[in-house]
């Protein structure tokens, strides 16, 4: 890759694509080819995988997104394929503007099209909703992002910043199936492997102590410290540029409305839904998969089983 292709979303540093190597040391033409090329191998020689066939491009992004690491990149997609086998109910994707009808006049998200300083990505969710039924369909949106963010984005990591100012919050817990909650945040940290650099909650309400205890049962020790909780907009941007924000925080950025509709014209454009049937296809044939291997990806999996041999 020889450089980064700018989408109505997505925007990047002139030297992104340098700053974002460096930091994973892989940043000779040679070593990224080198790494791409031995993916390449170890696909084609896993029976179980339906769908061998991927760009470099993809596959330096999921080299990038595993620090460097093909081994990482490895388990990565090892575990991005069975989740799409086993977990098909979060991750087969519809229209991504039906998807959010439910939560209109509750939920606005989008992304910030400009980078942080240190070329990380920054998520942003304003729930101002007062009561819920469900939040599958939000859940697939957020998944239908990270494909996004896999086939499209280059950056050194991910900021997730939740408004619930306006919220109530004590519902929003009410409404949370822990389990589906705790199969979306294995799906997007071990499927997706993104990088989270910090989850930052703005909220008064108690309740958000909650919410947190919830997030921190299905996050690691590691992740778990990288929460925040705000009790105002103020703080914020102690952690992200206030220039890079929208209008509506103070920012130079436009207006998150607009860049909600940004973010979903580039989810459903031709191009990405063509590459979403595509990825529907990046699954496992299960009979082919050898049971120790199975056992290795999926133990601790939300609601499965280690397989028994019972002499």
């Amino acid at each position: 890759m020889e450089s980064i292709q700018t989408t109505r979303a997505l925007s990047f540093k002139p030297n992104t694509l340098s700053f974002v190597r460096e930091q994973v040391n892989i940043n000779s033409p040679t070593r990224i080819n080198e790494a791409i090329d031995l993916l390449i191998q170890w696909i084609q020689k896993q029976n179980h995988f339906i769908k061998k066939d991927f760009s470099r491009e993809y596959l330096e992004r999921c080299v990038i997104i595993s620090k460097g690491s093909v081994e990482r990149a490895k388990r990565k997609m090892e575990k991005s394929y069975t989740f799409r086998t086993l977990m098909p109910e979060l991750l087969q994707f519809s229209n991504p503007r039906d998807l959010m009808k439910e939560y209109e006049g509750s939920i606005i998200n989008f992304v910030l099209p400009q980078l942080t300083d240190g070329h990380d990505r920054v998520y942003v969710m304003r729930n101002c909703g007062q009561k819920f039924t469900s939040f599958t369909n939000y859940y697939k949106f957020l998944l239908m992002m990270c494909e996004y963010f896999q086939a499209k984005d280059y950056n050194n990591g991910v900021i997730g910043v939740f408004d619930y100012i306006d919220a109530n919050v004590l519902e929003i817990v009410k409404t949370i199936n822990i389990v589906e909650a705790r199969q979306l945040i294995t799906i997007v940290t071990e499927g997706f492997s993104l990088r989270l650099k910090g989850l930052h909650f703005m909220t008064s309400s108690k309740a958000i102590d909650t919410l947190v205890s919830i997030l921190k049962q299905a996050l690691s020790e590691k992740l778990a410290q990288r929460i925040h909780v705000h009790r105002d907009h103020t703080s914020l941007k102690e952690h992200i540029p206030l220039e890079i924000l929208p209008i509506e925080y103070g920012g130079k950025e436009k207006s998150m409305y607009k860049l909600q509709d940004d973010l979903i014209d580039e989810l459903e454009s031709p191009d990405f839904m063509d590459h979403l049937r595509e990825m529907q296809t990046a699954r496992t044939d299960e009979s082919k998969r050898h049971t120790d291997n199975y056992n290795e990806v999926i133990i601790g999996m939300p609601g499965s089983f280690r397989t028994l041999s019972v002499d």
